[in-house]
């Protein structure tokens, strides 16, 4: 029954999460830059958690000084890098291929811990790696010549490395999450000060309707839904599941955020993906999933002190 429910909430974090793409296409439809949505989106998701944790949990808001860098360095790269470059590459690419580019994140941690950290894997991790490199290739159609946005594929592969970065820094938190996320998101928004330029942003524009593909929203409303369904609820769901299934488990049911938001591309904006996309999005999940299992599996067996790898989103 506890499992099922666990389940149930790792669910729930995958299908939020999957909102995130079509929500900030209509962002962009109102005028926002990408930058000034992900600055937005920061802001807001921040200080909503904030509040909440303030209220709830304040112990989860503390910061250990030994662990500022940390901090630092997840806001910068697991936070700020990953949204901003996502949504960057969204302006060039349709969601439900950014989403399977950003997937073959799994295969860069396989890496990183072969040969980085050093931690023999089996087998069935550099397979899972190798189909989804192959899978990666269907998707881009490279016997085509790459029929995808050169740049826009540069910009989700850079997303994929921050995303990969993302599940290495959750390996074995010695702070609370929640905190982690509240903190990331606002220290994320702090560091895009510069590039967003918040100043600049068309306030007004939140007062109106946006149209993407025959369908309007209005753009507070879209907003809102990305703050707090995409983003607040998707965290703290996503956080909660991890920490009572299997990081094989949690991986896996994670990918359920690309199926989602291909859905709701295609409802939502009219995006279509074509066959070549669909099999390779396939290919590429079942690669994806295959390395981060086996290579979760393996962590997880680990004597104590070796780390060991979780499977949360990271978008």
């Amino acid at each position: 029954m506890i499992r099922s429910i666990s389940l149930g909430i790792a669910v729930v974090s995958a299908l939020c999460f999957g909102f995130s793409g079509p929500m900030a296409k209509f962002l962009g439809a109102a005028g926002l830059s990408p930058l000034e949505s992900v600055w937005v989106r920061m802001v807001g998701a921040g200080l909503v958690l904030v509040v909440i944790l303030a209220v709830v949990r304040p112990g989860a808001l503390r910061v250990p000084r030994d662990r500022l860098g940390f901090f630092a360095a997840y806001a910068v790269i697991a936070v700020a890098g990953v949204q901003a470059l996502f949504f960057l590459a969204l302006t060039r690419l349709p969601v439900g291929v950014t989403l399977l580019i950003e997937y073959t994140a799994p295969v860069l941690v396989v890496l990183w811990v072969r040969f980085i950290r050093r931690v023999r894997l089996p087998r069935t991790a550099y397979l899972g790696a190798l189909v989804a490199v192959i899978g990666l290739g269907v998707v881009v159609e490279v016997w085509q010549g790459l029929r995808l946005d050169a740049l826009g594929l540069v910009l989700a592969l850079l997303a994929s490395a921050c995303c990969a970065g993302y599940f290495l820094m959750s390996d074995n938190l010695h702070v609370d999450p929640l905190g982690l996320v509240a903190w990331g998101m606002i220290g994320a928004a702090v560091v895009l000060v510069p590039l967003s330029q918040p100043w600049g942003i068309d306030w007004a524009a939140f007062g109106g309707n946006a149209t993407v593909s025959d369908v309007t929203l209005p753009v507070a409303g879209a907003l809102a839904w990305l703050i707090v369904v995409a983003t607040v609820i998707a965290y703290v769901a996503g956080v909660t599941a991890v920490r009572r299934l299997s990081a094989a488990v949690g991986a896996t049911v994670a990918s359920l955020e690309v199926i989602s938001a291909a859905l709701l591309a295609w409802i939502l904006l009219d995006e279509h993906l074509g066959v070549a996309q669909i099999a390779g999005g396939a290919v590429v999940l079942s690669g994806a999933l295959l390395a981060q299992t086996a290579t979760a599996a393996r962590q997880e067996a680990a004597p104590m002190g070796e780390p060991v790898l979780t499977g949360v989103q990271g978008r």
